[in-house]
């Protein structure tokens, strides 16, 4: 056993409205999966504990900190923009969901395990250092990869962001910090409408068009991913897990399968045991369809625990 699996019974609070596709029940789906494919028991539980002010501060502005605190509600739900909402719980959730990624860290810093899967919510990709949008409040995976840095003292690291939709807030924080490589591949054009020109040496941007299928993911994969990841050589590494690119998730119009995202789990692995001594932190982003998703996160975990 060397994978932790890693949430917090608040996160299936967070509510954002009965028709809201990023609902509690991806939670449940994705426990209920883990059960039925025998998983469960191979992989080292954990709660995830609540992040500090210090590690939001590191990546977000103070402000926008205060202002997202001051919006929670004491009961009824709150409207931050028109996709990202906050319940009486929500604040805790948001918390927790960033903590699961510093606890992950430090577990595999501690080195208890190589690598580890955060099933928390709120996702986090789209927040940017001042905005919530698009489901996301804090920025859960910059939060993770800056405490990498930080407190670890760790020189680079890289975040491989394979949701449909393009990681802007990663990008947002991270596009002037050599220390942290963005691989994101997604949809375009497709929300947030950002990504596909962007010029960098750190932050490769992967935009592809609607119908790609896993085929042709993997040959641009291979093209463009694999040897930017090589060539920079991260010490540490992290998923952006958003399993909404599944064919059968109307959330978008690609065309990934459960075989990929195992593909894509196997050659990231292989970039970590040659850079980063295997060290991974994957935490969940998007995927609405629930049994897509159940599955999708099962492949993936299965494929990180070398099952």
């Amino acid at each position: 056993m060397h994978t932790a699996y890693i949430t917090h019974p608040i996160c299936l609070k967070h509510f954002m409205g009965h028709h809201h596709p990023e609902a509690p029940s991806r939670l449940r789906a994705i426990d209920d999966r883990l059960h039925a494919a025998h998983l469960y028991d191979y992989l080292y539980h954990h709660d995830a504990p609540m992040a500090h002010r210090v590690h939001l501060a590191r990546v977000h502005d103070t402000a926008y900190i205060d202002a997202i605190e001051a919006a929670a509600p004491y009961d009824g739900l709150a409207e931050l923009d028109g996709d990202t909402i906050m319940c009486p719980h929500t604040l805790d959730a948001a918390y927790h969901a960033a903590g699961g990624g510093v606890f992950a860290v430090d577990w595999i810093m501690r080195g208890e395990g190589k690598n580890a899967f955060v099933a928390c919510r709120p996702p986090g990709h789209h927040a940017t250092r001042n905005q919530s949008m698009g489901f996301c409040l804090f920025n859960n995976v910059a939060v993770a990869a800056a405490h990498a840095l930080e407190a670890h003292q760790l020189k680079r690291v890289a975040i491989v962001d394979f949701d449909v939709h393009h990681g802007n807030g990663t990008e947002d924080i991270f596009k002037d910090d050599p220390r942290v490589m963005l691989v994101s591949t997604f949809q375009h054009p497709f929300y947030p409408h950002s990504g596909a020109d962007t010029v960098s040496d750190h932050i490769v941007n992967i935009p592809l068009p609607p119908m790609t299928m896993g085929k042709k993911y993997r040959e641009v994969f291979e093209e463009r991913a694999i040897p930017a990841l090589d060539a920079y050589a991260p010490e540490m590494v992290f998923f952006s897990a958003g399993f909404d690119a599944h064919r059968e998730d109307d959330m978008g119009q690609l065309g990934l399968v459960e075989a990929d995202y195992v593909w894509i789990t196997e050659q990231v692995m292989a970039i970590a045991e040659r850079h980063a001594q295997g060290r991974i932190v994957s935490l969940l982003e998007g995927g609405y369809e629930l049994s897509s998703l159940g599955r999708s996160v099962a492949a993936h975990v299965k494929a990180l625990a070398e099952l």
